[in-house]
């Protein structure tokens, strides 16, 4: 049972938080006061005839998104009405700016998993499952990755160096994705925090041969602090690869992409490209030769553009 004083306490930060937002925070206050889960809000809105998915609750309490759609604005007059709010409460939030907005916090157009890469929809169910949103209030500012290729072909696994901004308070965490070639286990790969971070929850999908790590941070960041940390996976349990693929939600920041190849498995050609989403022709083709010495290709994208950038090889 909750002491009295701590439920006055509740009752006057969540009466704050919907005077003057931002609307997540207000949503987020009043779903724990709620004790209520997000999968059951959901279950609740679905009794209303109204389809809301645990995903979209879930960016919407951590700031990620926006109810902006009318069935979205039709959600949010019910979650007034199940968390017991006064009516027109949250639906007012939504048409104030979010508190504190500047250059910093606001954010261009993403999106989502299932447009970037084949596996989406398997990665946004991994997420709602970690009742955490995609984007998870960072920004890249640059990102330098380096993929190992073994002598079988098999992709050994991968290190990223990487340095984000924060777009609101409170950020101290990030998600990593890692997509193996066909055949692969997520099962068996590991997740190494290298430097400024340490591994946390980690769910996998062994159909769509997808993991999810979250990389917690060594501090909780501000709207406008940057933060560097390495990070990596082990992996070599899938099949030959010919690609390494990454799928950017966002524009901006800068990006480079480094493959090593064994010299017991050397491509007879590779070459750098671009594209707008799974299945779409791809774009920007430019040759690649690797370095004699060190078995090598790169490419650098000064600044990303949404969709997905890579570089593929093709074997003897």
């Amino acid at each position: 049972m909750r002491s009295t004083g701590q439920s006055a306490a509740n009752t006057e930060d969540i009466a704050h938080l919907l005077r003057t937002g931002p609307f997540h925070l207000a949503l987020r206050a009043a779903l724990t006061a709620r004790g209520l889960p997000l999968h059951r809000v959901q279950h609740r809105l679905a009794a209303r005839g109204i389809k809301v998915g645990v995903t979209s609750l879930s960016y919407w309490q951590q700031g990620a998104r926006r109810p902006r759609r009318p069935e979205s604005l039709r959600a949010v007059r019910a979650l007034e009405q199940i968390l017991e709010l006064p009516t027109g409460t949250l639906l007012r939030l939504l048409t104030a700016p979010a508190a504190g907005a500047g250059p910093e916090a606001v954010r261009p157009p993403s999106r989502s998993y299932r447009a970037l890469i084949s596996v989406g929809a398997a990665v946004e169910e991994l997420l709602a499952g970690m009742d955490l949103p995609a984007d998870g209030g960072l920004h890249t500012v640059g990102h330098h990755e380096r993929v190992r290729i073994g002598g079988a072909g098999e992709l050994l696994g991968r290190e990223s160096q990487h340095v984000v901004r924060a777009h609101r308070d409170g950020v101290d965490r990030y998600l990593a994705v890692h997509h193996g070639d066909p055949g692969c286990d997520p099962a068996r790969v590991r997740v190494r925090a290298h430097e400024n971070c340490r591994t946390g929850r980690v769910r996998w999908h062994r159909e769509a041969e997808v993991l999810v790590a979250e990389l917690l941070f060594d501090a909780r960041l501000r709207a406008g602090d940057t933060y560097l940390f390495g990070y990596g996976f082990e992996d070599g349990t899938g099949g030959r690869s010919t690609e390494y693929v990454r799928g950017f939600s966002y524009t901006g920041g800068q990006y480079v992409l480094q493959v090593r190849f064994d010299e017991a498995a050397l491509p007879v050609r590779c070459r750098r490209f671009s594209r707008s989403g799974p299945g779409a022709p791809p774009r920007g083709i430019a040759d690649l030769t690797p370095s004699g010495r060190h078995r090598a290709v790169h490419l650098v994208e000064p600044t990303v553009r949404r969709g997905i950038l890579g570089i593929a090889w093709d074997w003897a």
